[in-house]
């Protein structure tokens, strides 16, 4: 096959930014996603009615076709009455970060049962909670392994709550999500695919493959490979690409984040093909999200086709996974 046309994809988890570089990366977000959904850990954050439409109107106003699914971001002390009003400024999910854990969280939740009246408030407005799903305090590697109790508890006071385990990075996680109810999916991006342990540190530490959760063993990701190959509709696109510029990937402090909208949907149809399931790639990419979102499929389609390109070393000043590398997919420009 030379060329390949599916539904548009939707982008599940990804970070737009602030300021010039927002636009930036907008822009290129809008060659291969119809919708995204947009991470609320800002400076400020995306906490109250007014953020979400006001970070939604300046990522508008770029002036693309693409369509933000907006967030907010749970605080300690978040007031469970304002779900309602969340909702009609135009968020559709809730997103929980555990205090530190990642970029912007040292304002997150200490104690996630202390959360719950929100959870209770956000499945009475049908909003859809988003789980960074590791425990501070816990060595990386473990994080997520540590937390998968909570996200079955979670799952057992709130029953009727739409769950999604984000970026799910491990075989233990995969079989949890399983073994729960159709409330309860996970994303899982193009980095936790491609990547192990050894990508990040191995004698040598690999900033720009830095990410958390961190990428986990090989056995790991092959059973995240073998689930998306699987056609599993509990499991979808989420990219958390999540760009900074080279100097604060690079410096004594690296932020933690893999840049991979551009490279995305190209190293997507490389894995799928060499496993013989490129027919399953639209599911992933395009369907099984919004099934689970409740929305409706995009009206539109994209294209890649069979062509040898070389990854650029940044874009605006930021390092995509891959960078330098030949890849066998490309994205069809409009």
């Amino acid at each position: 096959m030379q060329e390949l046309t599916i539904i548009r994809p939707d982008d599940f988890h990804t970070h737009l930014r602030q300021g010039d570089l927002m636009k930036d990366l907008v822009r290129e977000t809008s060659k291969s996603f119809g919708r995204v959904l947009v991470m609320p850990n800002t400076i400020p954050p995306v906490v109250t009615p007014d953020d979400v439409r006001a970070y939604k109107k300046e990522l508008q106003d770029v002036g693309t076709d693409l369509d933000f699914l907006m967030t907010f971001k749970i605080m300690p002390n978040l007031d469970p009455s304002s779900m309602t009003a969340l909702k009609e400024a135009g968020a559709v999910a809730g997103k929980f970060y555990p205090v530190g854990v990642t970029t912007h969280s040292e304002d997150g939740v200490a104690n996630i049962e202390s959360s719950y009246e929100v959870f209770e408030a956000m499945q009475e407005q049908d909003l859809i909670l988003c789980l960074h799903g590791e425990v501070p305090g816990v060595e990386d590697l473990e994080r997520e392994h540590a937390f998968l109790p909570q996200l079955k508890k979670i799952h057992e006071n709130f029953p009727r709550l739409r769950i999604i385990l984000e970026h799910t990075s491990t075989k233990a996680a995969v079989e949890m999500v399983q073994s729960l109810g159709d409330k309860v999916a996970a994303t899982i991006t193009v980095h936790h695919l491609l990547l192990t342990t050894s990508d990040v540190r191995n004698g040598e530490f690999h900033p720009h493959n830095f990410c958390a959760p961190i990428c986990k063993s090989e056995s790991d990701r092959k059973a995240l490979v073998e689930t998306v190959l699987s056609g599993n509709p509990k499991f979808f696109l989420g990219t958390d690409s999540a760009p900074h510029l080279k100097e604060n990937k690079e410096g004594d402090h690296p932020k933690p984040g893999v840049y991979t909208t551009p490279v995305a949907l190209p190293l997507l149809a490389q894995l799928f093909e060499e496993n013989g399931k490129l027919d399953h790639l639209e599911n992933f990419t395009s369907v099984f999200g919004a099934n689970f979102y409740e929305l409706e499929k995009n009206s539109d389609t994209m294209s890649l086709k069979k062509e040898e390109w070389s990854v650029p070393s940044d874009y605006f000043g930021v390092v995509p996974l891959k960078a330098l590398e030949k890849l066998t997919w490309s994205v069809i420009k409009n």
